[in-house]
């Protein structure tokens, strides 16, 4: 998978409640893009659920492959026993930008480590069976300048490689800034340059 590969993202927030030997465990899986949306969804989740005994957390809030975006934490639980093990699900899902957080309240039973890496596991487990997740395309923007006879052939080419049209000035020719798909950004320009014999400017914003 290369920087320019698109991947796979939650549309929405997933929640699952089970009870173990009188702990109560409620994992929540949420969309988060980057680290800081991560983080504030811990935060507002321990706000939630002020008198709760653990907050244990993973996220992976970039792509899936990006080892500088994952972070968690077993919040007062024995190392090992939950950070890293939600962390493990999510990384065997394949999806990214997402963020679970596991709430225990305490039953007065301990679970021993084993038990309590299959409990933090245990939730996310069962969700993301249930989850839907999309593909996230990766874009890189262009400016594009034509005349307005070449609106039309260059917007034909939006379709074959997954362009949008994110802005446009109309003056004696037309400004436009697009987003197209990564993985085709070379080959759109060619396609443009050669449905308008060479007559259109485009350039990729760094």
């Amino acid at each position: 998978m290369t920087a320019n590969s698109p991947y796979f993202v939650l549309e929405q927030t997933y929640e699952y409640t089970e009870e173990i030997k009188k702990s109560r465990f409620i994992t929540y899986l949420t969309p988060t893009k980057g680290r800081q949306a991560a983080e504030q969804l811990v935060r507002e989740i321990k706000a939630l659920h002020p008198s709760a005994r653990h907050h244990c957390w993973a996220f992976v809030a970039g792509r899936p492959s990006d080892g500088q975006q994952y972070g968690f934490s077993d919040d007062g639980e024995p190392s090992g026993t939950a950070g890293k093990p939600i962390l493990n699900c999510l990384l065997g899902s394949d999806v990214g930008e997402m963020t679970a957080v596991v709430v225990r309240y305490y039953g007065g039973i301990k679970l021993g480590t084993g038990g309590l890496v299959r409990a933090y596991a245990g939730g996310v487990q069962q969700i993301l069976k249930l989850i839907e997740p999309i593909e996230c395309l990766i874009y890189t923007e262009l400016n594009l300048t034509c005349d307005y006879a070449q609106i039309a052939a260059i917007e034909s080419l939006f379709s074959v490689y997954n362009g949008k049209l994110r802005h446009a000035e109309y003056g004696e020719r037309v400004v436009m800034q697009l987003d197209v798909d990564a993985r085709h950004v070379q080959a759109f320009i060619t396609a443009v340059k050669n449905k308008t014999n060479g007559q259109v400017n485009v350039k990729v914003v760094d």
